[in-house]
């Protein structure tokens, strides 16, 4: 970085067009991928607004405030255009997009029949399944094979003959699949050799998330983990990434409960307001919360949950105002209410003198409605880059994760605005604009910051 500017001319990337077609390939065809896929085709149709997405709706400020420029992301950076996108997954269950939507209850009726076609001609392959990381599913429509090593081969033809059919160049795959039990990493997940001889000999501590990863990777295509399980965050897969020139982003979307404690949490902190208890609970019905009603699921979730405050608060810097705090989360599986989720959080804070206050949160929320503009940002930005040359873990797509990835001597970011910051500016960076610092002094204390101000010359 030039020390009289905030360019970085090193960083700038020659953006390859996003020409033709671009595929969209997603793990676990049920009520998040299918909102996305039958909210595209309504928007695409005009009947529809991409209310949450940062790509479609956001506009972020060029230049300085003197003289701003305020432009749509997708007029910043080529990306592609929603007619573009082609979708196609994998589940256990061999129902159309359209059965499935219907029975997720996630849009009404009237919306999905304008889309009938289009949903319909979404048929999931036969899934990477096993019972034993996820306890609670089990369905009919599966792959079989001597070896797990043959079952990532088979998710690779899959994706080669998919574009083959399609005939598009470029795709990505973003995991909308189930939250598998809670996994540490072990010997077979620290390198790539370790990892490709234990897909041979059917090691039992990799999951199917992980041969999703390991074959969109070897096909040469971005992968995003959108649930808290342990899959292309390991080494193996980092590495493997980085030496295929593959994007990778991760983990699990931060949509409802936890995007408001990476709001609220940096509030705290900056008002140097003490906290005591954070108690968070939520209850759903979608098939997500049937998940999670097993003890091993609910246990890879709630570390993921966890995470969040501690990152953000830096208890080891102010251990008065944060060394005692109590956290705890609870998600409880409740049928009635399907796809609409409901988040309760009691926050116990203290201020000045030591005096006890209290804040409540009562969340109800649409899970996949969240999730599904999450995911069409993700597919596009991992697509964007691709194309920019970009590869390995893209930590300023971190915004988007509750658990997000970063360099291993780094730790990762969770205050919601500085990820936000990170985000833009990465943008910003790669098409040579100016970063923003919010800083604002030099508006003042130039040598002409007055005169010019006051409309001088």
């Amino acid at each position: 970085m030039s020390d009289k500017s905030s360019f970085y001319p090193e960083l700038i990337r020659e953006i390859k067009p996003a020409s033709g077609t671009l595929g969209v390939l997603l793990p676990g065809l049920g009520a998040v991928a299918t909102t996305l896929i039958a909210g595209v085709h309504l928007i695409n149709k005009g009947v529809a607004q991409p209310y949450g997405s940062l790509t479609q709706m956001q506009r972020m400020r060029l230049g300085k405030r003197t003289s701003p420029r305020f432009a749509l992301i997708k007029e910043v950076v080529p990306l592609s255009g929603l007619n573009d996108l082609v979708f196609a997954g994998w589940d256990i269950f061999p129902e159309d997009a359209y059965q499935t939507a219907c029975h997720a209850g996630v849009l009404p009726r009237e919306l999905l029949d304008q889309v009938k076609d289009r949903l319909e001609s979404v048929r999931p392959w036969p899934a990477v399944f096993e019972q034993a990381y996820v306890r609670r599913l089990s369905g009919p429509h599966l792959k079989s094979g001597p070896s797990k090593k043959h079952l990532a081969d088979m998710l690779v033809e899959d994706i080669e003959t998919f574009r083959l059919r399609e005939g598009i160049q470029r795709a990505v795959m973003i995991w909308c699949g189930s939250t598998e039990v809670f996994t540490q990493p072990a010997p077979v997940h620290e390198t790539i050799e370790a990892f490709e001889a234990g897909l041979k000999a059917n090691a039992p501590e990799i999951s199917p998330c992980m041969i999703y990863a390991y074959a969109a990777i070897s096909a040469g295509v971005p992968f995003a983990n959108g649930s808290p399980n342990l899959a292309v965050d390991i080494p193996a897969l980092v590495e493997y990434a980085r030496r295929r020139h593959v994007p990778i982003a991760g983990k699990d979307f931060k949509t409802g409960q936890t995007f408001l404690k990476t709001v609220v949490a940096p509030g705290l902190q900056a008002k140097m307001l003490g906290l005591a208890g954070w108690f968070s609970t939520n209850i759903l019905g979608n098939r997500d919360g049937e998940v999670l009603d097993d003890q091993g699921s609910f246990k890879t979730k709630e570390v993921s949950k966890g995470s969040v405050l501690g990152a953000i608060l830096q208890p080891e810097l102010y251990p008065e105002l944060y060394g005692q705090v109590f956290h705890k989360v609870r998600i409880e599986y409740y049928p009635p209410r399907g796809d609409a989720k409901e988040g309760w959080d009691n926050i116990d804070i203290f201020g000045w003198l030591g005096q006890p206050m209290q804040i409540k949160i009562n969340f109800l929320c649409r899970d996949s409605i969240l999730a599904a503009p999450v995911v069409l940002d993700l597919t596009l930005f991992l697509d964007l880059a691709q194309r920019a040359g970009l590869s390995g873990i893209q930590e300023w797509l971190s915004f988007y994760f509750k658990s997000p990835m970063a360099r291993a001597d780094l730790k990762p970011e969770h205050d919601l605005f500085i990820q936000h910051l990170k985000l833009t500016n990465t943008l910003r960076i790669l098409v040579g604009e100016e970063v923003l610092d919010h800083s604002g002094l030099d508006y003042y204390e130039s040598g002409d910051a007055y005169r010019v101000g006051m409309g001088g010359a």
